[in-house]
């Protein structure tokens, strides 16, 4: 029997046993229109792209949490994991970057793509960094980082 469901979210388990047949999956971006700050938070809990199209001004210390009033710890369980892009572009000269990676307010060193750390940002680019956060045991985390240059 074929029952279509619309809209609402299933809180808990979802055991089928057909064929489940998916439609595009959209992710939400937050387009922003000036420069990244030298203090981003990212809120996985509402978005999964940060886009600043302004040229940026300053490093900054991104901040990785599930929102202003719910912790990343909280949001995930033990074994759970998100992905999340975070896109700025820099002008003539420019070479800002992500300097400090943070979860819920606590840094952490991410393991980069190639093992070597970024320590700049990309001239006359859109800088394009890449974070997998998997939660590893209550506040504890591997943050696996890459940066890819478009230009």
């Amino acid at each position: 029997m074929f029952v279509p469901v619309t809209g609402g979210a299933i809180n808990g388990n979802l055991y089928l046993n057909s064929t489940i047949i998916t439609h595009g999956i959209i992710e939400t971006s937050n387009i922003i229109t000036t420069p990244i700050t030298a203090n981003t938070n990212f809120d996985v809990i509402t978005q999964s792209v940060q886009y600043f199209t302004a040229n940026a001004a300053s490093n900054t210390t991104l901040n990785i949490r599930g929102n202003s009033e719910t912790s990343l710890n909280t949001y995930l369980s033990t074994g759970n994991s998100t992905s999340v892009v975070l896109m700025f572009t820099n002008g003539t000269g420019n070479t800002y970057f992500p300097n400090v990676i943070q979860i819920d307010g606590t840094p952490i060193t991410p393991k980069w793509q190639g093992g070597t750390t970024v320590t700049s940002g990309d001239a006359n680019a859109i800088d394009v960094y890449g974070f997998t956060v998997i939660k590893t045991a209550n506040s504890t985390y591997t943050v696996l980082a890459s940066q890819t240059k478009f230009a």
